[in-house]
């Protein structure tokens, strides 16, 4: 498995819809912050304005566009720069609409006003609360890929427009091949910014850095060898410095802190989902001793390997 995708499959990625709209204007509605998620939103037909909190940024989401909001910021959602003032909060939307979280959330037409009706895909992407690593912190605050099947490929169109007509009708099954093929997305969206970000900066376009590329697939493919700076920097075809500063600049961590975080990762999970021993454990990832071992995951976790495989089980 290449190391993003592995990275995804560790970190659980989940595709979740919360809601499919037909929104005729006038309308507005501010979508609360929810922790540890990605939101999206996908514009099936015609076309809306965002405003991310925190941001200064008014994204204009254009029919076929498709809009990440990371680490679940509030955002408000409306027709039209006129209507932003009088946006109301999900909870009053859904309250009035008498919307059930079946079928599509309507906001009737106002036969006075002008303007095409909105529908929109909307939900989120959660991972595995209790898994961590650098691809989610450093993920940007929004990510606005115009022209989405365009820009990622004519054979996700196909993709976009199941998931638009799945999310709109009540057919058996509509809701798991939607949210399955939302889950697709996420991915191709990062692949996508990889592909147009200037992979000169830091953060989230390191990662597709050909650089560091090959030593990151060293890492994931080969976690319990005894990797070195010596080591990884020869992969990488640097010199030991040059390496570990650009590693550190590019990553936000140094490159042996990102093995050993990698590494207690596997065996968190391991020691959550399986009755592996301990030890064995250990050595599938490095450590030549229970003791060694237990040090780290200790310092990395504030629990013994035996203490949190118990209180996992509880």
């Amino acid at each position: 498995m290449d190391f993003f995708s592995e990275i995804l499959s560790h970190l659980e990625l989940k595709g979740t819809l919360y809601f499919r709209t037909s929104f005729s204007p006038p309308w507005g509605v501010e979508v609360p912050a929810f922790e540890k998620v990605v939101r999206f939103h996908y514009a099936h037909r015609g076309r809306c304005f965002v405003r991310i909190k925190g941001t200064d940024n008014l994204v204009c989401l254009e029919q076929g566009d498709l809009l990440l909001i990371a680490k679940g910021a509030g955002h408000k959602l409306f027709s039209d720069p006129q209507a932003e003032e009088a946006v109301l909060e999900l909870d009053r939307v859904v309250e009035q609409s008498g919307f059930t979280g079946q079928g599509t959330l309507v906001i009737p037409s106002n036969e006075q006003a002008e303007g095409f009706e909105a529908q929109l895909v909307c939900g989120h992407f959660s991972f595995d609360k209790k898994s961590g690593h650098p691809l989610l912190e450093a993920l940007p605050e929004f990510i606005h890929i115009n022209d989405y099947s365009s820009a990622a490929g004519h054979w996700l169109e196909a993709s976009l427009k199941v998931i638009g007509e799945e999310a709109h009708q009540p057919a058996l099954g509509s809701d798991l091949i939607a949210r399955k093929a939302s889950e697709i997305i996420f991915a191709q969206t990062l692949r996508t910014y990889f592909a147009h970000e200037d992979t000169n900066t830091d953060g989230l376009a390191a990662y597709a850095d050909q650089e560091f590329a090959p030593v990151l697939q060293a890492i994931h493919s080969d976690p319990a060898r005894a990797w070195t700076l010596e080591q990884m920097a020869k992969v990488a075809g640097m010199s030991r410095t040059a390496f570990a500063n650009s590693f550190h600049q590019r990553f936000g961590v140094p490159p042996m802190a990102y093995v050993t975080d990698w590494r207690m990762e596997i065996a968190r999970k391991r020691l959550a989902n399986t009755n592996q021993a301990i030890i064995e454990i250990a050595e599938s990832i490095g450590y030549l001793s229970e003791a060694s071992f237990g040090r780290v995951f200790k310092k990395k976790f504030g629990l013994a390997p035996g203490r949190y495989r118990k209180e996992q089980s509880v």
